[in-house]
Formats: C-alpha cells, sequence, structure tokens
C-alpha cells in the first residue's frame, strides 16, 4: 500500500492536524440538521405546509450532492486545507443571510448556498483524513474525524430546537452564522501550524486518470450505490420527525430535537466502539449488523412509541447506521490515491443525492401508502444492503497505488 503523506510522531497514534480536520467537520455540520426541528415553525411563518418546508432539506442536499465533483477536483488541484477554510467562512455567511431574509424562497436561496458551501468541508475532511493515517489505521481515524461532525449534528439538532423555542429558527440561523465565521478563523490559524507535508503535484490530466481510476475499480458501483440507499433511507427521514411528534401531540421543538439529536448519539457511540467492535465482527459482519439494527429501527418508529422510546430508537438507528456506513467510507478511500479527495466528494455526491431523494420518497410514501408501509420499506432495504454490501464489496488495491 501507499506512505501517507504525513507521519505522526512516535507519541502520538494520529497526526495533531486529525484534530483540526474534526474541528473543521464540526463547525460545517452544526448547521446541516439544524432546521429539521424547527420546521414546522418555518412553514407556520410562511404559510407552507412541512412537505413544502421539507424541501429546504432536500434543497440542501440536492446542490451539496451536485457541487461534489467540482470539490473534489478543486481540492486536488489547489489544497484540500485551504478549500475547507474558505467554504467555512461562506457558510457563515449564509447562515446570517437566511435569518435576514423575508420569503420561503429567500430561505430556500440561502440553504442552497449553504449547501454550496458544506459540500466543501466534510468530504474533503475525510480525503484529507486518508492522506495523513495509513490503511491499517484508516476507519478509526475516520472515525475520530466523523466523531467532530456528529458531535455538530448532535448539538446542531438539540440547540436548535431549544434556541427555537425561545428566539425562534431566525435566531438558530444567526447563532450558527456567527460560529461559522469563528470557526472558518480558528481552522485558517491551526492549518497555518500544522505539520503536513505539500501534496501531490495535481493537474487536469491526472484528474482525468483519477476518474478512470476510480470507475475501473469493482468497488466504485457497489460503494457509490450502497451510500445513495442509504442517504435516501435513513437521513431522508429526518425531516418528517418533527411532523410526527407533532402528530403524537408533543408539540415543543425541543423534544424534536432531542429525538433527531439522538442518531448522533448513537454516531459517536459508534466512534468509540468501533476499535473494538471491528476485530470481532470484522468488516463483512459490521455493514450486516449495521444494516440489520437500522430495519429494526424503522420497526419500531412505524408504532409510533413516546418521544423517550423515539429518541431511543434514533441512538439504535445512529450505531448501526455508521457501522455500515463507515465501512463504505473506508472502501470509497482506496478507489484511488492520487485522486483521493474527488473518490471522496463522489462518494459524497451519490450519499446526498440519496438524502435529495428520500424526503421526495417519503413525502409520497406517507401521502399514498401511510406511515407504517413506508417505514417498513425503508427497513428491508437496509437489510438488503448490509448483505449485499458484506457479499459484494471485497478490499481491492486502487491501480495508482505505488509502493
Amino acid at each position: 500500500m501507499h506512505e501517507p503523506v504525513a507521519r505522526p510522531s512516535s507519541d502520538q497514534k494520529f497526526p495533531p492536524a486529525i484534530n483540526i480536520i474534526a474541528l473543521a467537520g464540526f463547525s460545517a455540520a452544526l448547521s446541516t440538521r439544524a432546521l429539521d426541528p424547527v420546521l414546522p415553525h418555518v412553514a407556520e411563518d410562511f404559510s407552507i405546509s412541512i412537505t413544502t418546508a421539507a424541501s429546504i432539506a432536500a434543497g440542501f442536499a440536492l446542490i451539496y450532492a451536485l457541487v461534489q465533483p467540482a470539490v473534489g477536483a478543486a481540492a486536488d488541484l489547489f489544497g484540500k486545507a485551504r478549500l475547507m477554510t474558505l467554504c467555512l467562512a461562506l457558510l457563515g455567511v449564509a447562515c446570517i443571510l437566511g435569518a435576514l431574509t423575508t420569503s420561503f424562497s429567500a430561505l430556500f436561496a440561502t440553504r442552497i448556498l449553504a449547501g454550496i458551501a458544506s459540500g466543501g468541508v466534510f468530504p474533503v475532511a475525510l480525503g484529507l483524513t486518508a492522506d495523513l493515517v495509513a490503511p491499517a489505521k484508516r476507519q478509526v481515524a475516520i472515525g475520530r474525524t466523523m466523531a467532530g461532525s456528529m458531535t455538530g449534528n448532535l448539538l446542531g439538532a438539540s440547540a436548535s430546537g431549544i434556541i427555537g423555542d425561545f428566539i425562534g429558527w431566525r435566531g438558530v440561523l444567526v447563532i450558527l452564522g456567527a460560529l461559522g465565521l469563528i470557526a472558518a478563523v480558528a481552522v485558517a490559524a491551526g492549518f497555518r501550524g500544522a505539520a503536513l507535508t505539500p501534496p501531490p503535484k495535481t493537474d487536469l490530466k491526472t484528474l482525468r486518470q483519477g476518474y478512470r481510476t476510480i470507475f475501473a475499480n469493482p468497488n466504485t458501483r457497489y460503494c457509490y450505490s450502497a451510500v445513495f440507499v442509504e442517504g435516501c433511507c435513513v437521513f431522508g427521514l429526518f425531516p418528517f420527525i418533527a411532523a410526527f411528534l407533532f402528530d403524537l401531540g408533543e408539540k415543543s421543538l425541543s423534544i424534536a430535537g432531542i429525538v433527531i439529536a439522538g442518531f448522533a448519539v448513537g454516531g459517536l457511540l459508534y466512534t468509540f466502539t468501533v476499535s473494538r467492535m471491528l476485530p470481532r465482527l470484522g468488516v463483512k459482519g459490521m455493514m450486516i449488523a449495521g444494516g440489520c439494527l437500522v430495519a429494526l429501527q424503522f420497526g419500531a418508529l412505524a408504532f409510533g412509541p413516546g418521544w423517550k422510546l423515539q429518541f431511543a430508537s434514533m441512538l439504535a438507528m445512529g450505531w448501526g447506521f455508521y457501522m455500515i456506513h463507515g465501512c463504505l467510507q473506508v472502501f470509497a478511500s482506496e478507489l484511488s490515491v492520487e485522486a483521493r479527495a474527488t473518490a471522496m466528494s463522489l462518494h459524497s455526491f451519490f450519499f446526498f443525492m440519496g438524502q435529495t431523494v428520500g424526503p421526495l420518497a417519503y413525502g409520497f410514501g406517507l401521502a399514498h401508502t401511510g406511515k407504517a408501509p413506508t417505514l417498513v420499506a425503508s427497513a428491508v432495504l437496509m437489510v438488503l444492503l448490509g448483505l449485499a454490501c458484506a457479499a459484494l464489496l471485497k478490499p481491492r488495491a486502487p491501480s495508482d497505488a505505488r509502493a
């Protein structure tokens, strides 16, 4: 396998720059799910349906997906750390502009801008993590990077519900915008002092060769298809959780935020346990167990339990989701060496295309078949996904890997 770009010092398991990368992911993730708990109030303020309000999530995910090929190429050409810093600053501006909007269409436009900015942070952070850490330790290192993002999702969802109850959804966006701008300054300063070696020289010809390398790998079609299904089934549900709780008579935005945050708590549990689970279950076992655990939670949510049980189900769903998703990220990081940021960005492209289709598919299913059949269908898909990934994905060195 290839040598990592930077080597950790002898007294550290991972380079210190991994912590800076985790901070970048945390800052970007704060705003990703922040509007989900307050969507009922957004719908009320603009006199629109909850399904229309949920289109914010679909629009955010769509533009996030569409910019991924360009983001990956830009990161490989101009540097991953520089691109992350610029995107964090853009994200902060977009959130503040969203708080000042007077129409739903204007709010939608600012979330599109936020989606573009977010698209330049997390997938590039994964590529940079893969550059820094050898394959044998990469899943655990990626888990640490993901911990920053999941903590951001956790605080973004839970805190926005609480803030929304007190100062409204506009206050949520103002706070997120300020934090994004502060994070951009902090991450820029942190990377200036990081002990990173310069990335390899990359030009357009190399990028074209990188795309050929990526799509020549048999794992590519399985890996990218799998994350599309994940995004559709799992994240497509999130914009409707607050509405499900409203139907049960639970009108507090804080409660909706706590339930959604349960998913991130489960993800954090994954990051704390992956180093112990992986040797016992193996990659195939992780993917099968993860798909089945997610499916069980869809079945539980179909019965409409109280919010405390829904929180527990979301926690278990997050744990199971990242068991399979973490494995897919490692496979994606090994599709190419020279165009790794491009490979990871394409991975995010398909993942967020799934998140674009997901809310639309859930909206159609809920309207035409009802809550229980829609959730059961998602459960079946997740079981099949875990089994298919375990059967089809195999370790393969990328063709551009050199000793």
